[in-house]
C-alpha cells in the first residue's frame, strides 16, 4: 500500500517511504502529538483481510512492545484507521546488517549485541523466528537493534515435543548470512 506524503493515520502523518518487506511497507511518519519522527509499518490491505496475517501482525506488536532493551526497537503504538492496520516504532537512524563488512573486533561486538537482544527476548518468552540481516540495523553510533518481525511467537503458543524440542520452529538463520568479511 503506497501511502502518499501527508496522509494521516490517527495522529501520524506520513512523510516518506522507508522500505517494504513480506508483511508490509514502512514509512517515516511524524507523530503530531509528541512532535517526533517515527517509523510506521503498514499491513497491506489484501493482507489485513486475512485473519491469520492480521493476528501475526498484532502478535508482532504485542511481543515487541513487551520488551525494553537497547538492542530491540521500541514499539510506541499499534492501531488501525479506515481498515489500514499499522505499528509505530522508534525511527532508527542506520543501515541494515546486509552487506556490512566490519573488522574482527566490530563483528564480535555486533554479535554480542545481537545475542544480548535475543537473550532479553528469550527471557521474556519471545522467540524471533525470522532473524536475518535485513531485520537488524546498525545505528550511526554502532549500536545494533533488531526490528520487529511478523514471525515471532511466545513460548506458550508453540507446540512442544516430549523431548523439549519445538515443532515447526524455523530460525531462518543460515551460516552464510552471518559470515563477516574480516578486514
Amino acid at each position: 500500500m503506497a501511502l502518499a506524503a501527508e496522509i494521516r493515520l490517527g495522529p501520524y502523518e506520513i512523510v516518506a517511504p522507508l522500505g517494504a518487506g513480506g508483511m508490509g511497507e514502512v514509512h517515516r511518519a511524524r507523530d503530531t502529538r509528541l512532535r517526533r519522527d517515527v517509523a510506521l509499518k503498514v499491513l497491506p490491505p489484501d493482507e489485513s483481510a486475512d485473519s491469520g496475517r492480521l493476528t501475526r501482525f498484532e502478535q508482532e506488536a504485542r511481543a515487541t512492545a513487551a520488551l525494553n532493551h537497547p538492542n530491540i526497537v521500541a514499539v510506541h503504538d499499534v492501531g488501525s484507521e479506515n481498515d489500514v492496520f499499522f505499528i509505530v516504532t522508534e525511527l532508527v537512524d542506520g543501515e541494515s546488517l546486509r552487506g556490512a563488512s566490519p573488522g574482527q573486533s566490530m563483528a564480535i561486538d555486533w554479535a554480542a549485541q545481537i545475542a544480548s537482544g535475543l537473550a532479553a527476548a528469550h527471557a521474556a518468552g519471545i522467540v524471533h523466528r525470522d532473524l536475518k540481516p535485513e531485520n537488524i540495523l546498525i545505528t550511526r553510533d554502532g549500536r545494533i537493534t533488531r526490528l520487529p518481525s511478523d514471525d515471532v511467537s511466545d513460548y506458550h503458543s508453540m507446540t512442544w515435543l516430549p523431548d523439549g524440542r519445538i515443532m515447526a520452529l524455523h530460525v531462518g538463520l543460515r551460516a552464510t548470512q552471518w559470515r563477516f568479511q574480516l578486514q
